[in-house]
């Protein structure tokens, strides 16, 4: 080692003699120049030092970004990324889970025609440079900087732009502008020596942006034109090439004479660049464009709303896990295939039903609120709707004033906007566009098989294009929906299903201020607060929705017809807590109040815990979880997680209290609030249980049934707690929600391939439940009798009348 060493050091000073040897005259006259020329040596000092640093920083610069920019191996893989893909249960094919959603399509599949106006458009001499144009960069320093002309367009090669592609830029100053654009140029050159030109063309139009972004060249000729890229025409495919110098100006649909003046010069150039003759320039620049608007293509498959729940479920599943070389699973890049609960039948069931109800519900509802009239006008409401909206953030983003915000908000132009007959074109300002999507009925949908888990279909919204907000998650008063939860713990705490519950309007003080704990709640108030109507605020006074009061009801009885008064009595009875409890069991997660109000269903509740409740007393009080996922295969087609397996459950209601509370809800849809399943859809002699809900100021419309194999639950209201129906016939659930699950059972229980939820009773009562049950559901009041009585004798009379006209001879006539 020491000899290694001394050898090391020998030759170095050998080799520093010799270089300072040849060195030394030169040494030596710098010397006699610094004496006689002090200044300017001092100048040149200077200079030198100042370009060694410079070319020293631009190293270290180049080397620097050199390193974060994407490397060879990983710039290979960019042909071996796959999104991850989302089965129905019934293997059909429903989305897919991207960074950016691409359809991939070869070179070989891409017609000629759109790769001769690519580059004719983009890259004239994109098949002479290795990645950089060094003459398209003198042009433009020529013509944009020198001349400040800025018609002349960029001088990015196809190579760079699919650098751009590749890479993310989050901000836009000055400094960040460089690297981005030398990162841009080091990729581009990396991309050239491993690619090659036939390969970067079409790794091109797999990512690049076109209109409503649509990433790739498949995905925007299935948006615009119905058909893949493979079976573009040349005036098609010219106008998507056309579109890319700027997707939003050279829209198709929006600005049609724009894209068809940008397509033309796709065309010019190309005849320029010798792709076609002068005489096929013209013959195409004269037809007109042909769209074929598919809308479908933006929601990539049915159900988005459940599609992004799963996205949140796989991602906690893969967070545990690892692949065998020790690096995490990525959901968009590592081309797992995610087999789901959902059934594309039943989803496509449900969106249909919807579809049906509210396109004329929303009629009636818009004539109900004409003009201004419409309480989520205000101010307020709107103002909030403005600041959550993404254009607000997106101009916020820009660092706009709020006065510069507000104009642009107030400012018209032409937007898209919801209909249910489909998206419309029309010239709205963004604040107009804010209330009329207000006042648009949004739905939450959810259907489950009560045994499994099972979810078979679920919508969110009323279109996810224009609504993301998903309303199965959302929590809303939950109205008369809940009251199932009260009888079932007025059963399970001993309370007999046939004794009589008187219906009395009860004043209960103090209630504002009340400690539930203590059952002390008809004291006086000593300390009152009387609004102008002589009210007392801190009272509460239940009423009946029908505002009737008198006579008594059965359990049955009572939730048969929702009767409030008997079913504040019965959460008295049980206890506000024991209640709460029971709706945890049963599947409720979010926090409950402990006030009796949550009786009549003043708590917020989510549609998705709401139909679990219903699931567990459908599946004889056993509680399973919501599933979604079935399994997950890798790319490679290994399982990588199953939950095919039907798991046991938790039983949190027994077995007779469940059977007795499907006996009631059996009632509620055959003779009580939800009776129109019967009578107005024709769901007769089908085995339906099912509960009705309407909150407070008609604002939330529920509907929660089941048949022996199915939970279905309904949801309708607006995106906020203002929008509401005028009355209670037509905001009510039965008239709002309750159609929707008529339409879709319907559909369920009469179509074939749905024979797995058609068959089928629910649990036969036993002789003793039924001597439990064997009562008069109602009991009518001696007051209520007296009046029966007199009707009845006025009716008499009125009929003796009649019949001794008919016995009087007629008159004799000539």
């Amino acid at each position: 080692m020491n000899t290694l060493l001394q050898r090391t050091t020998s030759q170095f000073a050998e080799w520093r003699s010799a270089v300072g040897e040849h060195l030394q005259p030169y040494w030596f006259r710098w010397q006699r120049f610094s004496e006689s020329r002090p200044l300017l040596a001092k100048w040149i000092q200077w200079a030198v030092l100042l370009t060694t640093g410079l070319l020293a920083g631009f190293w270290m610069y180049i080397m620097v970004i050199s390193a974060t920019s994407p490397s060879l191996r990983e710039l290979r893989a960019l042909q071996t990324q796959g999104a991850s893909e989302i089965y129905s249960a019934d293997s059909v094919l429903i989305g897919r889970y991207f960074d950016q959603y691409r359809l991939l399509v070869t070179y070989d599949s891409i017609p000629e025609f759109i790769i001769n106006a690519l580059v004719a458009t983009e890259d004239e001499r994109f098949y002479d440079h290795s990645g950089i144009d060094y003459r398209s960069w003198g042009r433009v320093m020529f013509r944009t900087i020198l001349q400040g002309d800025r018609s002349g367009g960029g001088g990015s090669t196809i190579s760079q732009q699919l650098a751009k592609n590749i890479l993310s830029r989050e901000e836009n100053s000055a400094v960040s502008l460089l690297v981005h654009k030398t990162r841009e140029i080091i990729t581009a050159k990396r991309l050239e020596r491993i690619y090659s030109k036939e390969q970067i063309l079409a790794l091109y139009l797999n990512t690049v942006t076109f209109p409503d972004n649509m990433y790739g060249i498949d995905v925007a000729a299935k948006r615009f034109f119905s058909k893949s890229a493979t079976e573009l025409k040349p005036e098609e495919g010219a106008l998507l090439i056309g579109s890319l110098k700027a997707t939003t100006y050279y829209h198709p649909l929006r600005h049609p004479e724009r894209a068809i003046n940008r397509r033309n010069v796709v065309f010019q150039q190309m005849a320029r660049n010798n792709y076609i003759t002068d005489e096929v320039r013209d013959s195409l620049m004269a037809l007109p464009i042909d769209l074929a608007y598919n809308q479908e293509v933006r929601n990539l498959g049915i159900a988005p709303h459940f599609r992004e729940y799963v996205k949140r479920e796989v991602e906690e599943l893969l967070a545990g896990l690892e692949k065998e070389n020790g690096q995490p699973y990525d959901l968009y890049t590592d081309g797992l295939k995610i087999y789901t609960t959902l059934h594309s039948g039943l989803q496509h069931a449900a969106e249909d039903a919807i579809r049906t109800h509210l396109t004329e519900v929303q009629r009636e509802f818009d004539r109900h609120w004409p003009g201004n009239s419409a309480p989520w006008y205000d101010e307020t409401t709107l103002n909030l709707a403005m600041k959550n909206s993404l254009y607000y953030q997106h101009l916020k983003a820009q660092k706009l004033t709020e006065a510069e915000i507000l104009e642009k908000f107030n400012t018209r132009d032409s937007v898209t906007i919801f209909t249910w007959d489909g998206p419309q074109e029309v010239v709205m300002s963004p604040m107009d566009v804010i209330k009329y999507h207000l006042g648009v009925l949004q739905v939450g949908f959810l259907s489950m098989e009560p045994q499994t888990g099972f979810i078979r279909a679920w919508v969110g919204s009323s279109d996810y294009d224009f609504f993301q907000y998903d309303h199965v998650r959302s929590k809303r008063q939950s109205g008369s929906v809940f009251k199932p939860v009260v009888y079932t713990q007025a059963l399970r705490s001993g309370i007999e299903p046939c004794e009589q519950i008187e219906n009395r309007l009860e004043i209960f003080h103090e209630y504002a201020k009340h400690d539930w704990a203590i059952k002390d709640y008809n004291r006086e108030d000593p300390d009152p607060h009387i609004d102008v109507n002589g009210a007392d605020l801190d009272d509460w006074i239940p009423q009946n929705a029908d505002g009737k009061y008198g006579g008594s009801y059965s359990m049955q009885g009572a939730i048969t017809h929702s009767v409030n008064t008997a079913t504040v009595d019965l959460i008295f009875r049980t206890g506000v807590d024991s209640v709460i409890q029971l709706a945890h069991d049963m599947g409720i997660t979010g926090e409950i109040p402990e006030e009796p109000s949550i009786a009549l269903g003043a708590a917020s509740m989510s549609l998705y815990d709401m139909t679990q409740v219903f699931a567990t007393l459908a599946n004889q009080g056993v509680k399973v979880r919501p599933k979604s996922i079935s399994h997950i295969l890798t790319h490679e087609g290994e399982v990588l997680v199953d939950f095919r397996r039907v798991e046991k459950g938790q039983q949190v209601v027994d077995t007779t209290t469940a059977t007795i509370m499907t006996h009631f809800l059996e009632s509620v849809a055959t003779m009580g609030t939800a009776s129109r399943l019967r009578w107005r859809y024709g769901l007769y002699n089908y085995p339906i249980a099912g509960k009705t809900g309407t909150s407070q100021n008609h604002a939330d419309g529920w509907f929660i049934g089941y048949n022996p194999h199915l939970v279905s639950g309904v949801w309708v209201g607006g995106d906020s707690p203002l929008v509401r129906f005028r009355n209670f016939e037509n905001g009510q659930g039965a008239a709002s929600a309750l159609p929707i699950w008529a339409y879709y059972m319907k559909e369920v229980l009469k179509k074939p391939g749905f024979e797995a939820w058609q068959d089928g009773e629910f649990p036969e009562l036993t002789p003793a439940q039924k001597r439990l049950l064997a009562c008069p559901m109602r009991i009518k009041s001696p007051e209520e009798l007296l009046a029966d009585s007199l009707a009845q004798i006025q009716d008499s009379i009125q009929a003796l009348q009649l019949d001794s006209l008919q016995v009087l001879p007629r008159p004799l006539t000539d």
